[in-house]
């Protein structure tokens, strides 16, 4: 649209010129405008499919920091392409959202350049070449390109996760549970002992070549050295965190806090239940919209664990199946970004609603949920929606 009026001004300037001014001199700038215009246009075809951009970042930001993000240009053909116009376009996690840049490639054959993008919102972002564009030397000529653009990389912001006290009531409950199916365990073995003297339910001292996943953290941290259990279907009773980040519509500024905020809620609640020696298992969708189990029985993998949230881009309106949780669970923690109708029909599928609950990103007045519903205060701890 600028062209055009631009186009139009110059017009109207020679329009006046040969006409009330100079008639002789005005038709030969007429000519000499002409003729750039048709070098101008034949310059911008030349260049829709001779050149080619590509660009690279890292996988992962924290919040709070900038991303770089490296964008190579390259030419093909010894003949100069005067102007390349190129806009990129970054998600609402980052803090610039559009972008355009303009470069010549006259006589180098590749030209590279770097630009940052500040990471506000922790979350999946995306960042994207939207456009690229040949244009004449004049300006006035603006031709998309006819090679293919490159593909969106998508770009984890790592929230800040808080420190969750030991003293928070849902943590309470879901130790409770806990230690209520650890000692249920322990009066099944001494029933399996006594019958077949042979014990169902024992550990030993680690040794190198053992697998960390049968680890118990929780008896390791009461004897300062590591226990490994010899039965691994008796210590596959555990609480289940499950993360629903759902979407009802487009992604939005508030949208994307709110998932952030939930993010933070359950990366503290499982960094302090590993932490405090409890192994749980955890579910999430993974970038092809299936439910990934994972188990978490290791201080050092929550952090891990994050990263492949933040690699999968929530769909929209694509609820997480609570209905694969394990059903030998002590306590299951459902955490999502919207409790409405259909929400309450998915809760309907836990295997154990005596000991489940909800964690929502902020507090709210009305939910349908019949469960326990949960959320993270502003000093860090658990609050029940009354």
């Amino acid at each position: 649209m600028k062209s055009i009026f631009s186009l139009a001004c110059v017009a109207f300037l020679l329009y006046i010129f040969t006409f009330y001014m100079d008639g002789e001199m005005g038709v030969i700038i007429i000519a000499f405008l002409l003729m750039a215009l048709v070098i101008s246009l034949v310059y911008a075809v030349y260049g829709q499919k001779r050149v080619k951009v590509s660009f690279d970042c890292d996988a992962y930001v924290k919040k709070g920091s900038s991303l770089e993000v490296k964008v190579k240009v390259e030419k093909e053909g010894i003949f100069p392409l005067p102007f390349i116009e190129i806009t990129t376009e970054a998600s609402q996690t980052f803090g610039e959202n559009k972008k355009t840049f303009r470069l010549s490639l006259c006589k180098e054959p590749v030209t590279e350049f770097t630009f940052t993008q500040p990471a506000v919102i922790g979350g999946c972002g995306e960042i994207k070449v939207t456009s690229v564009r040949s244009c004449g030397f004049l300006g006035f000529v603006k031709l998309k390109a006819k090679t293919a653009l490159p593909e969106a990389k998508i770009v984890g912001v790592i929230p800040e996760i808080p420190q969750i006290s030991a003293s928070s009531q849902l943590f309470r409950n879901i130790a409770d549970a806990v230690l209520t199916s650890d000692n249920e365990d322990e009066n099944d073995t001494a029933m399996l002992f006594s019958a077949n003297t042979f014990p169902g339910y024992e550990h030993r001292e680690y040794v190198p070549g053992d697998s960390m996943k049968r680890v118990n953290w929780k008896l390791s941290s009461k004897t300062n050295k590591l226990m490994v259990r010899l039965d691994e279907a008796s210590s596959a009773v555990q609480p289940c965190i499950a993360l629903d980040l759902f979407r009802s519509g487009a992604e939005d500024k508030k949208t994307l806090e709110r998932e952030e905020r939930l993010l933070q809620s359950v990366f503290g609640l499982i960094t302090l239940l590993v932490k405090q020696g409890i192994a749980c298992t955890f579910l999430y969708h993974r970038y092809d919209d299936s439910v990934v189990i994972e188990n978490v029985d290791n201080p050092d993998y929550p952090s891990q664990l994050l990263l492949k949230v933040l690699s999968v881009k929530p769909v929209a309106k694509k609820r997480l199946d609570v209905g694969k949780c394990p059903e030998n669970l002590c306590a299951c923690v459902v955490a999502t970004t919207d409790t409405g109708e259909d929400f309450v029909s998915i809760t309907e599928k836990l295997p154990d609603k005596e000991n489940s609950s909800v964690i929502i990103p902020e507090y709210t007045e009305k939910t349908n949920v019949k469960l326990p519903v949960w959320y993270l205060t502003e000093d860090n701890n658990f609050k029940l929606v009354e």
